[in-house]
């Protein structure tokens, strides 16, 4: 990096600068990264690194180019009413990222396929209690709601361990093989088809509170749901009838609409539901550290006048 990259980073929270700031002093010691109240001279200021920015969090920097996420999803920082126009956006897209969430993602459809809830309430009551059969992946298919980096990486992963893979996109995505791709015109019959149906769509105007009793309905009855896409996309009270009625059978939670999720919250206590406290997957500091390091670099190109634009990435 040159030189003249050399200065005052932002972290837009001081938790970040706690979980980031060792590797950017380690592998980029060039970015004096610091949190809101160490930064002295506002004007230094090119980039920010943020996740969740408070409301006018990039109100007081008026020379900002670009603005990273640690995460995978945009859109907490495009919804910041502080946010400049006209800055570089970039989401980290990470292979680890996507490997961890494939894993957890995996982990959660094993959980509902062979019904731990049920295992473990047996092991608290000292029962030992055999169901024989439904043991297969293949009678199990598995729906996936966003066919993006994370949608794509946990079909492959499921598509390995031998379980039927349907996706529903807006587009026709490249062809994933054992996937069957549908559009929004056979969405009944995808719907229809999902054993366990995952989540991992992000946030707009289209998906908010789209997980709701209309969709539950049209999943074959005793459906499990796998969240992990955005938590305004949950009806609540909805998700609870389901369960109640037994349309669905269980449902793993690991984004929700108040984070912290409050500890009066029935999702706590209900015995059909795994709450998670949105764990799924998170970027390594070296790959957050890497991402910014290739934004400034496409930052420099644009400087020196070697193409490149300004906008989301």
């Amino acid at each position: 990096m040159k030189d003249r990259r050399k200065g005052v980073a932002l972290c837009s929270q001081t938790a970040l600068l706690e979980d980031y700031g060792p590797a950017f002093a380690d592998l980029a010691p060039q970015i004096d990264l610091r949190a809101p109240q160490d930064i002295d001279d506002p004007a230094q200021v090119e980039f920010a690194l943020a996740w969740k920015p408070a409301p006018d969090a990039f109100a007081p920097f008026p020379n900002l180019r670009a603005v990273f996420s640690v995460g995978a999803g945009m859109d907490p920082i495009l919804a910041c009413p502080s946010l400049p126009r006209d800055v570089l956006l970039r989401r980290v897209e990470d292979p680890d990222q996507a490997d961890q969430m494939a894993g957890f993602a995996v982990f959660q459809t094993l959980w509902h396929h062979r019904d731990i809830f049920a295992t473990l309430r047996a092991q608290a009551e000292g029962r030992w209690s055999r169901v024989s059969g439904g043991r297969s992946p293949a009678a199990v298919p598995v729906g996936i709601l966003g066919f993006g980096h994370m949608g794509r990486s946990i079909a492959r992963a499921l598509v390995g361990l031998g379980y039927p893979v349907l996706s529903l996109t807006r587009r026709a995505p490249d062809p994933e093989p054992g996937v069957t791709h549908h559009r929004q015109d056979t969405r009944a019959a995808f719907l229809s088809s999902c054993r366990i149906l995952i989540n991992v769509l992000p946030m707009t105007d289209a998906t908010r509170g789209m997980l709701n009793a209309a969709l539950f309905d049209d999943l074959p009855h005793g459906a499990a749901l796998i969240h992990l896409g955005r938590g305004a996309q949950l009806n609540e009270a909805d998700l609870l009838g389901a369960l109640a009625s037994g349309q669905l059978s269980g449902a793993s939670l690991d984004v929700f609409a108040q984070e912290p999720l409050p500890a009066d919250h029935p999702f706590w206590r209900h015995p059909r539901i795994l709450v998670t406290p949105h764990t799924a997957s998170e970027a390594e500091p070296p790959a957050i550290v890497a991402s910014v390091l290739s934004g400034l670099a496409a930052l420099d190109r644009q400087r020196d006048g070697a193409g490149g634009s300004q906008g989301q990435e």
